[in-house]
């Protein structure tokens, strides 16, 4: 069984002998060579699989530090906002580590498996009447009085622990890849990752990929209309560039059937930019959660069921 992602990278999160590990066993996901996308696409491409992180998704790496160091502040709750996948990581944590968790979603905006998650977790979700960046907002405002801890990516203790992903890349590696690929929702991870290749001295190329109509897109995971982190993403010098729901779908369609990884739809976006064909050598897309995540939108876009009878040359005339 590996180690907790803190007692791992200990050395490099801001953590001391008086912090309390609270983990689930996040980190340490698999790393992936996709040989027949790599052959369509032409380049080298390997997948970060986060989705295979506790409560599926890369959120977890954060949150494990986020929850360790309040639990060792002596919080007496968090609190986030969210678009579902940091919801089931703050309600997990919390959990684990015996503190209550208040989630804000925004109304009829995320992928209901995620809620679910959520809420079997034992959060208190209130559905906001507005947009996620309103969520945030009041969420900054309760934990600014004190009665909460804020355990979205503002918080310097989620991006500390969601930097490790790259590190963990590089060390899989043997060295850094050509380019990192990711998702962008709000930016935290951006800027983790651009953490993670200044800590190790590298020049390594972040390509960030956010969705073509921000607001509405079928990704409910980066459905974010203003990312609080984009002026710190525009220092990193990532190259951010935008793909539209069409583009998402296939790449994420393409990846399930060549490669059979299952990642939900955001997950998907940072493949559009690899697709295109514009980013060569070695690269790593990260696909940050699990296709499970929002079951909604892959019964809406998968192939559909048959129908047929239980006899053998029925079947397989039917399977032709």
């Amino acid at each position: 069984m590996s180690r907790p992602l803190i007692e791992r990278f200990r050395s490099v999160l801001p953590v001391s002998d008086a912090t309390p590990v609270v983990s689930l066993g996040e980190g340490s996901t698999p790393l992936l060579r996709a040989a027949r996308l790599s052959e369509s696409w032409g380049c080298e491409l390997w997948l970060k699989c986060e989705g295979a992180n506790p409560t599926g998704s890369y959120k977890d790496r954060g949150m494990t530090v986020a929850v360790s160091k309040a639990l060792e502040d002596g919080a007496e709750a968090v609190i986030c906002a969210s678009t579902g996948n940091t919801a089931a990581s703050a309600a997990a944590y919390a959990a684990r580590a015996g503190l209550p968790a208040l989630v804000l979603v925004p109304e009829g905006a995320v992928a209901a498996a995620k809620l679910a998650q959520t809420r079997m977790l034992g959060a208190r979700v209130l559905e906001v009447r507005g947009s996620f960046d309103e969520a945030l907002g009041a969420a900054r405002e309760l934990a600014d009085r004190g009665s909460h801890v804020l355990v979205n990516s503002l918080n310097p203790h989620r991006v500390a622990g969601q930097k490790t992903a790259a590190l963990e890349i590089a060390e899989e590696l043997g060295g850094p890849p050509d380019a990192f690929v990711i998702p962008y929702g709000g930016g935290g991870n951006t800027t983790a990752y651009a953490a993670a290749v200044a800590e190790l001295g590298l020049g390594t190329p972040i390509v960030s990929v956010e969705a073509e109509n921000r607001p509405a897109t079928l990704a409910s995971a980066i459905r974010i209309a203003e990312p609080v982190h984009a002026p710190r993403v525009a220092e990193t010098g990532a190259r951010v560039v935008s793909a539209s729901d069409d583009e998402i779908v296939r790449a994420w369609r393409e990846l399930a059937a060549a490669e059979g990884v299952f990642c939900e739809p955001s997950s998907a976006a940072g493949l559009v930019a690899v697709a295109r064909g514009d980013i060569e050598g070695r690269v790593v897309v990260t696909l940050t959660g699990h296709g499970l995540k929002d079951v909604a939108s892959a019964d809406r876009f998968a192939p559909a069921v048959g129908t047929v009878d239980p006899d053998p040359d029925a079947i397989a005339e039917a399977a032709r």
